[in-house]
């Protein structure tokens, strides 16, 4: 057990060092990327994969199963470094950033929302802390939340129970959307967002996606045509290389 405490992380978010820039434009880049998991080392996932993702645009990431799309996203957020090869944000490493405001500069949206055993409000204001009342209802409007929000009894004071059982999928995953919308990042990443609702609700989170989406460098993860038509390009990943593009 002490070890565990005492253990110290490689990727560490509480390390005060390291980059901060006033703002960044978004620019992502993967470069010549090797990567295994940690848990299966000799299992490469990647093998020299490289990427580009303009600022402002929209790359959808498509292909099948375990071909290494959610990776992507893993290594943009720094969850994991790569064994070799870079990732850049603007054309820096992003391992010279300080990790607590790059992440601040990133919204991530994934297919099962996390939330919390309290009220929607503060749900939402996990996205940033020191966020206003008035903050959180236009960030809960931009994700199509506000009308179902304010229909309950309690507004956005309703407890949202234990991970959310309280609130239908499509509703969790607005809630989750308008978590990433309120620090108006620079670089959104939808990781299968929402494949696992149903197609009226896939509707109305799409919805609140696409307002979200513009003018922001995006990444989307999914096996759904609805999700991806209207990207800028689709990179079709198999075997962990880009096999097509357009």
């Amino acid at each position: 057990m002490f070890t565990t405490i005492n253990r110290k992380p490689e990727i560490d978010y509480d390390d005060t060092t390291g980059v901060v820039l006033e703002d960044i434009k978004g620019d992502v880049e993967l470069r010549d990327v090797s990567f295994s998991y940690p848990s299966r080392p000799e299992q490469l996932i990647f093998d020299g994969f490289s990427m580009h993702v303009s600022s402002g645009t929209t790359m959808a990431i498509v292909g099948e199963s375990g071909s290494g799309k959610t990776t992507v996203i893993n290594l943009v957020e720094r969850f994991y470094d790569p064994q070799a090869g870079e990732v850049l944000i603007d054309g820096m490493n992003i391992k010279s950033f300080k990790l607590e405001w790059m992440r601040g500069k990133i919204g991530l949206v994934n297919q099962e929302p996390v939330l919390f055993m309290t009220s929607i409000k503060e749900n939402i204001a996990y996205g940033k802390e020191d966020a206003t009342l008035e903050e959180i209802k236009k960030a809960a409007e931009l994700a199509n939340a506000a009308r179902f929000i304010e229909n309950l009894p309690n507004g956005y004071d309703t407890a949202v129970g234990q991970r959310g059982a309280q609130l239908s999928g499509g509703q969790k995953q607005r809630i989750a959307v308008a978590r990433a919308i309120l620090k108006n990042p620079k670089i959104l990443l939808l990781d299968e967002a929402t494949s696992a609702l149903d197609l009226e609700s896939e509707r109305v989170v799409q919805e609140a996606l696409s307002n979200i989406m513009v003018g922001r460098t995006t990444i989307v993860v999914a096996h759904r045509l609805s999700t991806v038509r209207n990207a800028h390009c689709i990179s079709v990943v198999s075997g962990g290389k880009i096999v097509e593009q357009g």
